[in-house]
């Protein structure tokens, strides 16, 4: 495992997590796919908010099961939380110092679940 630092694209909302990037999805439900997300899942106590907290918004939808969270100022979702599953998920694009191009990705079909 590995820690990183990620965040919002302004700097406001800024975090650290502890992970070893071994699965990355890429779903292609209509909200991930619009986003462009690369997402890891990690357990809560493996995550840290640094900063930022108070200028995050929500925003739900469908069964209403992820907290997905983002910044008030530049709108960049970084992270959410899970409500009827105990993890946060990462926005991989949203962490520093990250060659995407150097994982493994993998494909998840949340379009027909």
């Amino acid at each position: 495992m590995s820690k990183y630092t990620g965040g919002c694209h302004c700097g406001a909302v800024k975090y650290e997590v502890e992970t070893d990037l071994e699965k990355v999805i890429e779903c292609n439900c209509s909200h991930c796919h619009k986003k462009g997300f690369l997402l890891t899942f990690v357990d809560k106590d493996k995550f840290a908010i640094i900063s930022g907290a108070d200028n995050l918004s929500e925003y739900q939808f469908n069964k209403k099961a992820i907290r997905h969270l983002f910044c008030k100022t530049c709108g960049v979702q970084s992270f959410a939380e899970g409500i009827s599953f105990p993890q946060i998920a990462i926005n991989v694009r949203c962490l520093d110092d990250v060659d995407t191009k150097s994982l493994s990705i993998e494909q998840y079909n949340g379009k027909d679940i």
